[in-house]
């Protein structure tokens, strides 16, 4: 672990005293030796901050890597790569793998090939046995052996008795559930978001009444159990409505939105290019914008990438057929900035919130502290290239794009990497 001194960084962390304040920075044997306005060492490497921004290490609250059972997608290896080149010091794993993690034998076997990384990994759970939807999983076993919270991933759970029982259940040892809301009888086969874009363009429309529906469904059984609520990717605006009403009545509710549905509305698809195929689907500018006030209020808590890597074959062909999903760790930064997302908000949603949400303590800046920080520069540009992609996977509509946010580098675990 080589010593490094941050000179003149902005430092972005509202639980240091040095927030929004210029400071330096000394690391030495991955700990945060000395942090003050102005220091001056000798034989160690130093980086000149000026104008931009140190933040704790982003937290990726849904992210897809192919371990175990599709390392062809992506594999811890290139998925963390990606992750760390995208200023990412831990992810949260979503547990739709073949086999999925439903028991302790995947999350430990996770947590094993992740030891020694950059990037700490959490696995998150199964809720159901398979993710059949039909029996819980061995859920406290799970969490015994490091999964900190239980989802079905992108299979959304349509019965709602064993969503209530999955809440009820967690209470006991104080785990999240984390619902991904979708009422696939609604959804049906629908490819893309209903409204005047699939009308114009002849696609099946997927209403956001299947997300609202699930929503307000998974917020009264919250509110029934007593428990705390997660919501991952929520999209529409009566999403965020609904949360915020449900927040205000002093319910134990958080959720986070997709980034990419901040910068892209359905009109993206207008070229029937599948590489802008997610689920939940992209929406209309009024849920954009919806989205933004969301995160700038409070109702939306953090922002994820939902990075689903997969090979060519799956986007590769014909709209109705192509999988669903984008990469996204490596612009995550550039398209918050894109958004139009101040830096502070950034910080919050990216690398505070996410980790709250799941418990877990937020890097602190202070002497003696592990050194587990991401530095930013706001204004600075850069290519994403096929070259600078570190993920297994090529399908993002960003490849070939030139951005602006750039992550300078990255540091956790005695380890630092810098970006090109």
């Amino acid at each position: 672990m080589m010593n490094l001194l941050i000179k003149s960084a902005t430092v972005v962390h509202p639980d240091s005293p040095f927030h929004n304040q210029v400071a330096d920075i000394l690391i030495k044997d991955g700990l945060i030796s000395q942090i003050a306005a102005s220091i001056s060492v000798d034989d160690t490497d130093s980086i000149d901050a000026t104008g931009k921004y140190l933040a704790p290490g982003f937290f990726d609250l849904n992210c897809n890597v192919g371990e175990l059972g599709l390392e062809t997608k992506e594999d811890l290896q290139t998925g963390t790569a990606a992750a760390a080149a995208g200023g990412f010091t831990g992810i949260a794993l979503m547990p739709n793998t073949h086999p999925p993690v439903h028991s302790k034998a995947e999350v430990e076997y996770l947590l094993n090939r992740a030891k020694g990384n950059l990037v700490d990994i959490y696995p998150l759970g199964t809720i159901s046995n398979k993710r059949e939807g039909k029996d819980l999983s061995e859920m406290y076993d799970m969490f015994k052996s490091g999964a900190k919270a239980f989802t079905d991933g992108n299979c959304p759970v349509q019965d709602a008795g064993l969503m209530e029982r999955a809440l009820l259940y967690v209470q006991g040892f104080g785990a999240k559930v984390i619902s991904y809301a979708e009422d696939a009888f609604i959804a049906g086969k629908a490819k893309m978001n209903e409204g005047v874009v699939s009308t114009m363009l002849g696609m099946k429309g997927l209403p956001s009444l299947a997300e609202e529906l699930m929503v307000a469904r998974d917020i009264y059984l919250a509110e029934d159990s007593g428990t705390d609520i997660h919501f991952t990717t929520v999209s529409t605006a009566r999403s965020v409505e609904l949360i915020r009403e449900a927040k205000k009545r002093g319910l134990k509710v958080t959720c986070d939105t997709a980034i990419h549905n901040i910068v892209l509305t359905d009109e993206a698809l207008m070229g029937f290019d599948s590489l802008y195929k997610v689920k939940p689907p992209l929406r209309t500018q009024a849920d954009v914008d919806a989205l933004i006030a969301g995160l700038k209020d409070g109702t939306i808590d953090a922002l994820v990438t939902q990075h689903t890597p997969h090979e060519i074959e799956f986007k590769d062909v014909e709209f109705e057929v192509a999988e669903y999903g984008i990469i996204g760790l490596q612009t995550a930064f550039s398209l918050a900035v894109k958004a139009g997302l101040s830096i502070e908000l950034i910080v919050e949603k990216l690398s505070i919130n996410p980790r709250r949400v799941l418990n877990l303590d937020v890097p602190a800046f202070a002497e003696g502290q592990p050194a587990n920080l991401v530095l930013l520069d706001a204004g600075g540009e850069w290519t994403y290239s096929r070259d600078s992609n570190l993920s297994k996977s090529f399908n993002s509509p960003f490849l070939g794009q030139n951005l602006k946010g750039k992550v300078l580098l990255t540091c956790n675990n005695h380890q630092i990497i810098y970006s090109n």
